[in-house]
């Protein structure tokens, strides 16, 4: 009898952990924009077939993507995993400042004012003292 219980027990748990999943799926899934992406084929064999040297698919989808991220704002940019890499080992450990705020003015590097909260303890404020 437990064995019945323990395997009634399991057969329903898998149906909500399906039918949640399924539902889950559901909901996350949006329709692709064909025709949009229909006209993106094109070009892009436009460009394989035309351009004026060659040039691989890896290229034109990292650029498409780029292109992508870029037209949204320009703060976003897409790296492919060796560029990722690079950018991660040359960024590993710890970093310094000076303790200042900069800006530009007549496309100048402009010193704006110290950093408040690290006085003391920057060589801005102790060249300011």
């Amino acid at each position: 009898m437990k064995k019945i219980a323990w395997l009634v027990a399991g057969a329903m748990a898998g149906g909500v952990l399906t039918l949640s999943m399924q539902a889950l799926a559901d909901k996350e899934a949006s329709p692709l924009p064909l025709n949009e992406l229909r006209t993106f084929a094109e070009v892009f064999s436009l460009i394989k077939q035309s351009y004026v040297e060659p040039v691989t698919d890896k290229k034109l989808i990292d650029e498409a993507i780029k292109g992508m991220l870029t037209g949204l704002d320009p703060h976003s940019d897409y790296m492919d995993p060796e560029e990722f890499k690079e950018l991660r080992e040359g960024t590993q450990g710890e970093f310094g400042g000076l303790g200042i705020e900069i800006g530009a003015e007549d496309g100048l590097v402009k010193v704006v004012s110290p950093i408040e909260d690290t006085r003391r303890r920057r060589p801005a404020s102790r060249a300011a003292t």
